[in-house]
């Protein structure tokens, strides 16, 4: 376990400096908007996200069933992420009016489809554990 933390480790830092290198042709102001974004994401997962993911979760804890609040987490986890990610295009950023190749797919159908299986899953899933629960239990009491 010892190798494989070092192999990852080394890996990682290999990551950074390849991507520290790939900087050194970056102006001054380049170099103050990376870091600016690079502040700000981590500014915005703590003051947001985990803010609301743990207040969620809590809620989540106290409304839903057991069986569905493990899937129902997962499923929060992965949508919360996904939009984080999809944010740049559901707010039009990068889109230019005299190219029409950039940002013309159905985004926003993209994501609500995305939110959709993601609660569909949440659910399925919470539906075999509680329906594996009850078959335990059944067999439990023969």
């Amino acid at each position: 376990m010892r190798a494989a933390r070092f192999i990852l480790g080394a890996i990682g830092v290999g990551f950074g400096l390849w991507g520290l290198w790939l900087m050194r042709d970056f102006t001054g102001q380049q170099l103050v908007s990376t870091g600016v974004w690079l502040a700000g994401g981590i500014l915005v997962h703590d003051a947001v996200l985990a803010p609301v993911t743990v207040g969620l979760g809590v809620l989540a804890s106290r409304l839903l069933p057991g069986h569905f609040r493990a899937a129902t987490s997962v499923a929060f986890l992965l949508w919360a992420t996904l939009t984080v990610v999809f944010l740049p295009v559901l707010s039009g950023q990068g889109g230019k009016p005299d190219n029409d190749s950039i940002l013309n797919r159905p985004y926003l159908a993209s994501w609500l489809v995305l939110t959709g299986v993601l609660a569909g899953a949440a659910i399925i899933a919470g539906l075999r554990r509680r329906a594996h629960a009850s078959g335990a239990a059944a067999t439990a009491e023969d």
